[in-house]
């Protein structure tokens, strides 16, 4: 079974990016992302109404952490630690030794390859440095850009579930989407 272990936390930097620790002092800019409408239209969940919203959610991604459960990245542009989205692992299947990769960006920072350049950053620490095997994105068919980010980042289409997630009284699709680990 997969062992991970998530402190000391891991700090990842790209070419443009730092991929680091977020932390209460970010609760201003997850209400940002996590507030605006465009950038939630197809998460599934409750926009943020509130900073306390945002708290809550930095506190899960704190707990996630110290459980070795799941981890969260806050991802910032190199010279400028301003919070612009976060990504990570959660639904992790030790057993299987398989994650789900989730991610969101601030709209302002759309169409910039940011989130490409992040999952493929995440994506070969987390083979390399979490030993998965695989990673799962699980994803509304109609958000097109992130189908499209996903395949730029090598990701497989693998299923298309039909009314599978149920939320704000509606059934919707779900396309679900992997990585094999290329070094197995």
């Amino acid at each position: 079974m997969l062992q991970l272990q998530f402190q000391p936390f891991p700090t990842i930097t790209t070419s443009r990016l730092i991929l680091r620790e977020v932390t209460f002092d970010d609760t201003q800019a997850v209400f940002d992302f996590r507030s605006n409408a465009e950038a939630m239209r197809y998460i599934g969940k409750p926009k943020a109404t509130s900073l306390e919203d945002s708290r809550e959610l930095i506190q899960r991604f704190i707990d996630g952490i110290a459980a070795n459960d799941g981890i969260t990245w806050g991802i910032t542009l190199k010279g400028d630690d301003r919070l612009i989205g976060t990504i990570g692992f959660w639904r992790i299947q030790k057993e299987h030794y398989r994650a789900e990769i989730g991610y969101m960006l601030h709209p302002a920072h759309w169409n910039k390859g940011i989130v490409t350049e992040a999952i493929k950053a995440t994506s070969d620490y987390g083979f390399r440095h979490f030993g998965f095997h695989s990673i799962e994105a699980n994803l509304t068919p109609e958000n097109i850009g992130s189908s499209r980010v996903l395949e730029k980042s090598g990701f497989t289409k693998e299923a298309h579930l039909r009314e599978s997630y149920f939320y704000d009284g509606v059934f919707s699709d779900t396309a679900i989407y992997s990585k094999l680990n290329p070094g197995t």
